[in-house]
């Protein structure tokens, strides 16, 4: 029988495999979806037909798709639409950028911001309502602060949602309060979920031209995979992922999250309905804390700056556990947010008991964020099998003073222990928390491999960096594996499914500054092209 020749060829010097740390010259022969041939020009010469693509780029980089273990498609598919405060220096500075955006958006019934962070302020204050309401008194307003855990409202939301000096405290969170005992205009964790019901109540058409907007900037940054994990802020678009697939349009791999509630048969039906190539659910998610700078991450000790407090669980720890155990015996991966140095032990308490009374197995459970880890903890990463899903560019996205001043100078030696981690034993998987970070993976790496901190110039623990090549595998094969689909996914093989980005530049050979910097040429995900740099107008 006739051998089948070659839809794709792509060739360069520079090819990072992911089976190595350095890259190599290499010409990789695709047919269908997967990877049939990799070889020198002369070894697959055979492959080449009259209709083969071929694709030779000289010295510029070849690698396996990006593949994003954490961020919010939604959410994200909305930032991209809504005006992006963290340039901002002061509040009259984000004001501004508010009034122009809403100026220019006058259709928008919300007017929608995310990632301010008042600790880069010039007052380092937090906003209130009162100065949204001068810009904005009849336009319901909300800005997302650059950790998502709190927003900045105006009162024509409070309005809307109902929320008054009355409202009783969510289950978790809280309503900030003036002296007056008045909603202030800063809703914190659950105390945002009325007003988000409102901002995002988006048509089908809606979500649907948002989700194709969102695969589109994916594929120009080399996106081939993602982990959608559920957020308590999420927007229903199960059933657009789904048409996208079922209509071919399914331009990235798409892993569902949803949420771990204890409803275990409600979860095994969305893993039996969604379990495809492009569209499945890998396991289940819940936060267990919220962030550093609002003082809702769970910490082992109080706060440095608030000692009446170390912060809170979402839920009793005991509800947590007994929820692990359930999904945990019905062979579910679990992903817990856990941010403060108690939350992380809880979460890895939660899976060590269910290792004890359902058996130790393959479970794949994860951290995520993993930001203020005691050093005690570190090692049972390895020993458990937890996956350590970290976001690098986190730690330049705080201003640092205000981070230190929370959690104070001793924990402060633990923060983002990316390294430590590593050398200990744990996987680690890399991804964005997009729309938290920009959706960009090589500001991930660039971060990983430098520790440079919010100022732009001091190292934050040099002695936790990581190399290159890890940094690359921790966005490609570490993802792959904590899906469990190393076997087709995460590096450049034969058998495996072609999922391929090609960057402008040799990220070995350029200054590391540059590394965030370099362009995607080209974006091949299940063997088709999905971006190619030159059709960008």
């Amino acid at each position: 029988m006739r051998q089948r020749l070659a839809d794709i060829i792509v060739s360069s010097n520079t090819v990072f495999t992911g089976l190595t740390d350095h890259p190599e010259s290499a010409s990789i022969a695709i047919i269908d979806n997967k990877i049939v041939a990799i070889g020198t020009e002369a070894e697959i010469k055979h492959l080449v037909g009259e209709h083969t693509k071929i694709y030779d780029f000289k010295d510029q980089f070849i690698m396996p798709g990006f593949h994003d273990f954490h961020l919010h498609i939604m959410q994200g598919a909305i930032a991209l639409h809504s005006v992006n405060l963290f340039s901002a220096r002061s509040e009259d500075e984000a004001l501004d950028m508010i009034q122009e955006f809403a100026k220019n958006n006058p259709a928008n019934p919300w007017v929608i911001g995310f990632t301010w962070d008042a600790g880069y302020w010039d007052k380092k204050e937090l906003p209130t309502r009162s100065s949204l309401d001068r810009i904005l008194p009849d336009r319901p307003a909300i800005m997302f602060h650059a950790e998502g855990h709190y927003a900045w409202v105006n009162t024509k939301a409070l309005e809307l949602a109902n929320i008054t000096r009355n409202t009783q405290k969510p289950s978790y969170g809280y309503i900030g309060k003036d002296t007056n005992g008045e909603p202030n205009g800063i809703l914190y964790e659950n105390a945002m979920d009325d007003v988000i019901h409102h901002a995002f109540n988006f048509s089908r058409n809606q979500k649907e031209e948002m989700f194709s907007n969102f695969l589109a900037y994916a594929a120009s940054l080399g996106i081939t995979a993602v982990h959608d994990l559920h957020a308590l802020k999420s927007v229903e678009a199960l059933d657009v992922f789904e048409e996208f697939e079922s209509k071919g349009n399914l331009t990235t791999r798409v892993h569902l999250w949803p949420a771990l509630n204890g409803d275990i048969d409600h979860a095994k039906k969305l893993r039996d309905t969604y379990q495809s190539e492009k569209l499945r659910v890998s396991g289940l998610k819940q936060f267990i804390d919220g962030v550093i700078t609002s003082r809702t991450a769970f910490l082992l000790e109080p706060y440095a700056d608030q000692p009446e407090t170390r912060g809170e669980t979402t839920l009793p720890p005991e509800t947590i556990k007994e929820w692990v155990l359930k999904a945990d015996e019905e062979g579910f991966s679990i992903r817990f947010h856990a941010i403060g140095d108690g939350a992380i032990r809880l979460a890895l308490d939660a899976y060590e008991e269910a290792q004890k009374v359902n058996g130790k197995r393959d479970s794949r459970h994860s951290i995520e964020h993993v930001e203020v880890i005691h050093p005690q903890d570190i090692h049972r990463f390895k020993e458990l099998g937890v996956t350590a899903s970290m976001q690098p560019n986190h730690f330049a996205m705080s201003e640092r003073g205000v981070y230190t001043d929370r959690i104070g100078t001793e924990r402060e030696k633990h923060v983002f222990s990316i390294r430590s981690l590593q050398k200990a034993g744990a996987k680690l998987a890399f991804g964005t928390d997009f729309p938290i970070d920009s959706l960009n993976p090589l500001l991930q790496i660039y971060r990983a491999v430098t520790r440079i901190d919010s100022s732009g110039n001091t190292v934050w623990h040099p002695h936790e960096c990581i190399t290159l090549s890890e940094a690359l595998k921790a966005y490609t094969i570490g993802p792959a594996q904590g899906a469990f689909r190393e076997y087709e996914l995460g590096t450049l093989e034969v058998g495996k499914l072609a999922d391929i980005v090609v960057l402008e530049q040799n990220l070995f050979q350029i200054p590391v500054e540059e590394i965030p910097h370099t362009k995607v040429l080209l974006t091949i995900v299940d063997g088709k092209v999905v971006f190619d740099e030159r059709d960008v107008v």
